[in-house]
């Protein structure tokens, strides 16, 4: 977090919270900063926000996204004479950092903006704050939000609009793809102006979304609930709808999906076990993949009469590597499942996203489907991924069959890309699916 006030000048604190809720670690902080401007920010890259003194002045940034080419954009700047840059434990140059550098090669914010995000490789939304306003710029091709609320005695922005709803705001604009705003407490200014087209991330509604959280006017849960529906449909028209006594969801995010799923199937949604997470609220935030796996199957507490003899259908929203779903189906096989089907709340994630930290892998033989088509074709296998992606073609049923065997479930299918884009309902053009068919 950073404030700042006249008195007291800037004041900024960075906790790490991989252990424990960021609410505990600000307490102290929220009651000792002073003054009428603040921002904050949680990332699980770099230490953010940073602050930065340049010729454009004194002031705090944050950003978001992956700037992929970040190790030629430094060597870039240091040969052109940038003198040094502030490194992180790791060796890594915070994005912060960088991202300021390039700022600095122009003579106004909103031309350094720009020229960062023509020079960046990836995605690169950011705010920054002055000693007396915010300027927020999202990344050219829309691939997240930022919003801006609005309440009496002041404005706010936020790349989710429910984080200031509970704070008495209202959403008075969202900005466009690479538009740019300055906010004060009297108003917003757009800088730049936006356009229509963009790229924006298909997962945030599949699941990186908070389910009250709005973009580009679509509700998260809505969305969900809309797409376990059109799964439903799916498997009713196919005659693939299994024969189970409930359909459940993988908590947190693929509960929506399951009930959308059930209202259409008409079987019976319910809770057959509950997620357990005093201390990791996500499975995926320790940073040793064992200990991911042993929080992934610690967090979840049966409901015996709910698994014992039955015969289950699980929604979850996404299969990346399989490591976690393995350890739920050999879960409940052990508290006496009967069956457990599974229904993927997307379609088969075959590229890791290169746009933002969202199914990132170091490389994408960790994706299951992947591995599947490596096993079976090796690396020619690469150009027949939308066959694998599609249930109707021998390639696809082969690829749906490994998986059933290596996670031992009874039956599995994907949502196609087409029920995902109509569960969403914006029109795919404005859409990025990079991470199932690895189209920009």
């Amino acid at each position: 977090m950073t404030a700042y006030s006249s008195a007291m000048g800037f004041q900024r604190n960075i906790h790490s919270i991989e252990n424990s809720p960021f609410r505990t670690k600000f307490e102290r902080d929220v009651v000792q900063m002073r003054g009428n401007i603040c921002m904050g920010c949680i990332s699980d890259t770099d230490p953010q926000p940073i602050m930065v003194r340049s010729k454009l002045g004194l002031y705090a940034i944050c950003s978001i996204g992956v700037i992929r080419n970040a190790q030629a954009l430094s060597e870039e700047l240091l040969a052109s004479g940038c003198a040094n840059f502030e490194t992180m434990s790791s060796g890594n140059i915070n994005s912060g950092g960088l991202i300021a550098a390039l700022i600095a090669q122009r003579d106004s914010f909103v031309e350094g903006i720009r020229y960062a995000q023509e020079k960046i490789e990836g995605t690169m939304s950011l705010a920054i704050m002055t000693e007396d306003a915010m300027i927020c710029a999202r990344d050219k091709f829309g691939r997240l939000p930022i919003l801006l609320g609005k309440r009496s005695d002041g404005y706010c922005f936020s790349f989710e609009s429910f984080a200031y709803q509970k704070l008495g705001y209202t959403t008075c604009h969202e900005l466009k793809a690479g538009e740019i705003v300055r906010l004060t407490k009297d108003g917003y200014e757009i800088l730049q102006e936006g356009t229509d087209a963009m790229k924006i991330c298909t997962f945030l509604w599949t699941y990186y979304g908070y389910p009250t959280a709005c973009y580009e006017g679509v509700n998260v849960e809505m969305m969900r609930t809309r797409n376990g529906e059109i799964m439903a449909e799916a498997d009713i028209q196919h005659g693939t709808l299994p024969d189970v006594d409930y359909v459940c969801g993988i908590p947190d995010s693929g509960v929506p999906h399951a009930i959308g799923y059930a209202n259409r199937s008409g079987i019976p949604f319910a809770r057959p076990f509950i997620k357990y997470t005093p201390t990791w609220p996500r499975s995926f935030m320790p940073t040793n993949q064992s200990m991911r796996n042993r929080v992934a199957k610690m967090k979840l507490i049966p409901v015996p009469e709910l698994i014992a003899g039955k015969k289950l259908l699980f929604v979850d929203d996404s299969i990346v590597r399989g490591t976690q779903m393995r350890e739920t189906v050999e879960f409940l096989y052990e508290n006496g499942a009967k069956e457990v089907h599974m229904r993927s709340a997307c379609p088969p994630i075959m590229y890791g996203c290169k746009y933002l930290n969202f199914s990132r892998s170091t490389s994408e033989m960790e994706l299951i489907a992947r591995q599947i088509i490596e096993e079976n074709e090796g690396a020619a296998g690469v150009q027949y991924i939308d066959e694998y992606s599609n249930s109707h073609t021998e390639r696809g049923k082969l690829l749906r069959d490994a998986i059933c065997r290596h996670l031992k479930l009874t039956s599995l299918e994907y949502q196609s890309l087409e029920g995902s884009i109509q569960a969403v309902g914006k029109p795919a053009c404005d859409l990025c699916t990079y991470c199932w068919n690895g189209r920009e």
